[in-house]
């Protein structure tokens, strides 16, 4: 099974919804992955603010921040292979990696609150 590991520059979340604007490509590539979680493919993110030592560890992105510097953010790798630096894949890059289609990748999280308006 093909492992896509994605190293994101520093930021305070990874979907793109905090701060004072959207981020609509960071929106849409937390999508895509959670729909590759969901089906239970290797996908894994790390975000240089929370997890420095995946960086330092991983010999291609710490010589590729060395040499351009954290404007090579983010650097993406398919089975430890660089394959990506600068920016995000797309989801048909995505649904190629993985052998899907392009539209399998645009499902959204759900989530349901339960509100009791009765209760004193």
């Amino acid at each position: 099974m093909k492992k896509v590991e994605i190293f994101d520059p520093a930021m305070c979340c990874s979907t793109g919804v905090c701060g004072p604007s959207v981020d609509p490509d960071l929106t849409r590539v937390a999508s895509a992955l959670y729909s590759l979680e969901k089906r239970g493919f290797n996908v894994k993110r790390y975000q240089l603010t929370n997890e420095p030592d995946k960086f330092a560890k991983n010999q291609d992105v710490n010589n590729i921040l060395h040499e351009k510097g954290p404007d090579s953010l983010p650097i993406v790798l398919v089975d430890d292979k660089v394959m990506k630096v600068g920016s995000y894949p797309t989801n048909e890059e995505l649904a190629e990696w993985f052998e899907l289609k392009p539209e399998e990748l645009t499902e959204k999280p759900k989530v349901r609150l339960s509100i009791n308006l009765n209760q004193k």
